[in-house]
């Protein structure tokens, strides 16, 4: 099978490797589609994510549809949950998967990912989607699942008025959740021109083009009278975007941290959240989340397919990130 390693900053390969053989409650999937994310980009462009380094050449990928061949599954399409969480430790067994300090995660150095045509993963993580959702869409699911946590954190309700700063498939798809879970208001920021078109498609009443300095932040004070946000979404892993979402918080209210910074470092000024008596939630990934997340998308709350601009199969996967670092499009995808 063919199999796109990461060996170093900037260096995918190719490789011809032996389609792997699962091993006990594994499963072998034929993959079908994969999601280029941000994270990915910081591996490539980094070398690492956080604290996290390449030691070993990997697989990149961990936004997956695939048709399991094996056992008695075998034929039915699925989407995959790329975290492995162990099952036995106090925050798996307390509700929060995605905390779980022994679990292991696609595409996250050293674990192989899903950039290749094969891969094997424990059945326990296989969703099986209906055919009406495409193999794209369902690849789609794991940035949704993010969406929908990181909303859960914000508790939002009916009638709130939520900023959302940060356009990019993540940004767009909690624009997407924030109008499901009832918010009167949204407003969304972006640098870019096309992807504030987009927030508009999505949901959002006003779209303003974020400044490096911060100057769109008056116009959401001014938009909110002088009150601000109830509650702020940040997802453009940007720190004006942190400040934005600071800045523009109402006092009492939530800002949840979403996007993840190349530098490894969030700032904002600390007066001001304190004296906002702000609370700042930080997103991890997600959990619990994909049966809604099909749900969403089979009822038409959610609209997954706008948000696919790209698609490149497996020997162009270089570039596939190119397109995706420049942000020329939305979500991009690689078919194996």
């Amino acid at each position: 099978m063919k199999t796109l390693r990461l060996h170093g900053i900037n260096d995918l390969r190719l490789h011809d490797e032996p389609i792997p053989k699962p091993d006990y409650e594994e499963v072998l999937i034929k993959v079908k589609a994969v999601g280029v994310c941000a994270s990915d980009l910081h591996w490539v462009a980094e070398g690492t994510t956080g604290d996290s380094v390449i030691s070993t050449p990997f697989v990149l990928g961990h936004e997956i549809c695939g048709v399991i061949e094996s056992g008695d599954l075998k034929g039915t399409r699925a989407a995959v949950d790329p975290t492995v969480p162990c099952d036995v430790c106090e925050f798996c067994l307390g509700g929060h998967p995605n905390l779980c300090p022994d679990h292991y995660f696609a595409g996250h150095a050293p674990h192989d990912g899903a950039l290749r045509e094969y891969m094997t993963w424990p059945l326990k993580c296989i969703i099986p989607i209906p055919d009406s959702i495409s193999d794209e869409e369902a690849a789609a699911l794991e940035p949704l699942g993010v969406a929908i946590h990181t909303v859960d954190l914000g508790k939002v309700k009916p009638g709130m008025i939520v900023g959302v700063y940060g356009c990019g498939p993540i940004g767009l798809l909690i624009i997407q959740m924030a109008r499901v879970a009832g918010a009167s208001e949204i407003i969304a920021t972006d640098l870019l021109p096309h992807r504030l078109e987009a927030a508009k498609a999505m949901g959002a009443h006003r779209v303003f083009r974020a400044d490096p300095e911060g100057g769109e932040r008056a116009r959401i004070l001014a938009a909110t009278h002088k009150l601000g946000v109830d509650v702020a979404f940040e997802a453009a892993g940007q720190n004006p975007a942190v400040e934005t979402a600071i800045e523009t918080a109402k006092p009492g209210s939530r800002v949840v941290l979403c996007g993840i910074p190349s530098d490894n470092r969030t700032s904002f000024q600390a007066s001001t959240a304190r004296r906002k008596g702000l609370t700042v939630k930080m997103v991890r990934r997600m959990k619990h989340t994909y049966p809604r997340a099909v749900k969403l998308v089979l009822t038409g709350q959610v609209d997954l397919r706008s948000i696919i601009t790209h698609r490149f199969p497996l020997d162009r996967a270089s570039e596939a990130f190119d397109v995706a670092r420049r942000r020329e499009g939305l979500k991009v995808m690689v078919i194996p």
